[in-house]
Parts: C-alpha cells; structure tokens; sequence
C-alpha cells in the first residue's frame, strides 16, 4: 500500500513521531528554561545610577535584550504547545492528517515539522 492510499500512519510509525517529538519538546523547554533564567537575572541586577549617561546607555540595550529575550520565550512557549498538541493528536488518532484536505501529511515534512497540522498542498494554498 503507498502512501496515497494510507488514511493514517501505522502504530509504529506514530511512535517514531511521538519519540521525534518528545526530543524536540525536551530540547525545546530545557532552552525556555535557560531564556527564563537570563531574563530572571537581568531582572535581579539592579539599577543605581551612579554611573550616569553610560548607565542610561546600559539600561536602554537592556531593555532591548530584555525585550528580544521575551519574544523569544513567547515564541519557544508557542512552539511548546504546539509540539503538546501534535502529542494529543497521536493520542486521539489524528496525527499526520491535513487539517485542510483530509490526506495524509507527508512523512518527511512531518519529520521536519512534527507540529505541522497542514501538508505542503495546504500550506503553499495559504501563502
């Protein structure tokens, strides 16, 4: 049977998606974690102004790292839930299905993208 005919993946393979996706939400937290340390301790270094226009300077491009470093752990929490999504839609037998066209979404985009909800047909249809 090829894969045009396939309605869902076979057990073993939603396995090897499940362990593909537990890595990357392990590696995915462990770098949230580390983003959430750094903006914890430059929350923590305080601010005495004695050094005057140069502190100014300082606390101004820590603003900006503190602002880059919160988009960046908004967007590390986004791709979180949805690497915890893709885990539900194993478990409820969704998995690998385009949400757009019904069909099964090819193997190797989900190996690239295992949080994809869209086959390449149905993403390149939005753009």
């Amino acid at each position: 049977m090829n894969q045009e005919d396939k309605t869902r993946y076979s057990e073993e393979e939603l396995q090897e998606f499940q362990e593909i996706i537990d890595s990357k939400l392990n590696q995915a937290k462990e770098e949230l974690a580390h983003i959430k340390a750094i903006l914890s301790r430059k929350h923590d270094s305080g601010t005495d102004n004695t050094m005057g226009n140069i502190k100014l300077l300082e606390d101004g491009a820590d603003t900006l790292e503190k602002e880059s470093l919160s988009q960046l752990a908004a967007r590390q929490q986004k791709f979180i839930s949805q690497l915890e999504s893709a885990k539900a839609r194993i478990k409820n037998g969704t998995y690998g299905i385009c949400v757009d066209t019904g069909k099964l979404i090819a193997k190797d985009r989900l190996k690239a993208v295992p949080h994809t909800r869209h086959s390449i047909e149905a993403k390149l249809k939005q753009q």
